[in-house]
């Protein structure tokens, strides 16, 4: 099984917004406080230890982050090291691409992203922009953003009823 799961605001938050409430974490990302320094980002919960299990049961861990520029992009690739996240390949976008067509190049069997509540919510999210037939074909399942993904499922199989 192959999981794409997005980065920020799905498993990562805002290293100085640890603790908050998840509406002040809201409210400060939609005022741009706390953007910019991702090399300070910290796990949403307990998400490393749960991608950390879904490895152990097999599956293929994918990221998605929203940054684009190397610089940033290995930011996060050390963020998630720093945290023990799984060893996964960092997918991003180039000059003109959708995360929509990030994801039909990954083609996972489950998409894990949060809801972009602070950002625009739909229009900014991965899975309502995918083609229909890779709709059919990959189990979308939306978090909270800055909840985490605690919440889902220990059993990798599961994901795919849960969606």
């Amino acid at each position: 099984m192959k999981i794409l799961v997005f980065t920020e605001g799905t498993i990562l938050i805002d290293g100085a917004w640890a603790g908050l409430p998840r509406e002040e974490m809201i409210r400060r990302s939609r005022l741009g406080q706390g953007l910019g320094n991702f090399g300070s980002s910290v796990p949403a919960g307990q998400a490393a230890a749960k991608l950390q299990g879904w490895l152990r049961q097999g599956a293929e861990i994918h990221y998605l982050t929203s940054r684009t520029k190397p610089d940033e992009v290995e930011a996060i690739r050390q963020v998630l090291r720093r945290h023990t996240f799984p060893e996964g390949r960092i997918w991003y976008r180039l000059a003109g691409e959708r995360y929509a067509d990030v994801a039909a190049c990954v083609t996972p069997d489950v998409l894990i992203e949060d809801d972009c509540e602070s950002i625009g919510g739909e229009a900014e999210m991965t899975y309502p922009h995918l083609r229909a037939d890779l709709k059919a074909r990959i189990v979308s399942i939306v978090v909270t953003e800055f909840g985490g993904i605690d919440h889902l499922p220990d059993d990798v199989q599961s994901l795919v009823s849960s969606g």
